[in-house]
C-alpha cells in the first residue's frame, strides 16, 4: 500500500482527493498549510505528494523547494494540483520543479491514471 500526502486547504477538495485515494487502497496523510506539508513529508516520507499551489502560509512552490532540500525525499514525486488553467501558468508551475500538473476540478479517470503512473514509475518516469 502506498502512502500519499495531500496538501490542500479547501475542505471539499481534501475530502474528494482523500476519498478517491482511499477507495483505491492508498493510505493518506493530510496537511492544510505549506508548513504542515513540509513537516509531514519530512517525518513520514510518503510515496507521493499532491500539492495545492495556493496555500494560506506560503505557496506550493515554496513548500516544494523546502521538501527538495531533504535528500531522502528527492525520489518522491510531487504533483501540483491547482485550478489555474492558463497554459503559461501551468508551465510556470512545472518549471518550478513539480513532476506533473493536475487541474481542478479533478478529472477522475485522469487523476487516478496520473497517481498510478507516478507511484509505479517515480519521478520523471524513472
Amino acid at each position: 500500500m502506498s502512502t500519499i500526502l495531500i496538501v490542500e486547504d479547501n475542505d471539499k477538495n481534501m475530502k474528494l482527493v482523500r476519498d478517491i485515494l482511499q477507495f483505491e487502497g492508498h493510505a493518506t496523510l493530510e496537511a492544510v498549510t505549506g508548513a504542515e506539508g513540509v513537516a509531514l513529508a519530512t517525518s513520514q516520507r510518503p510515496d507521493l505528494i499532491l500539492m495545492d499551489i495556493q496555500l494560506p502560509d506560503f505557496d506550493g512552490a515554496e513548500a516544494l523547494r523546502r521538501i527538495r532540500t531533504d535528500p531522502a525525499l528527492d525520489a518522491v514525486p510531487i504533483l501540483a494540483v491547482s485550478a489555474s488553467v492558463m497554459p503559461d501558468e501551468q508551465q510556470k508551475v512545472i518549471n518550478s520543479g513539480f513532476d506533473a500538473f493536475i487541474t481542478k476540478p479533478i478529472d477522475l479517470k485522469l487523476f487516478r491514471a496520473t497517481v498510478k503512473r507516478f507511484l509505479a514509475q517515480g519521478r520523471r518516469g524513472e
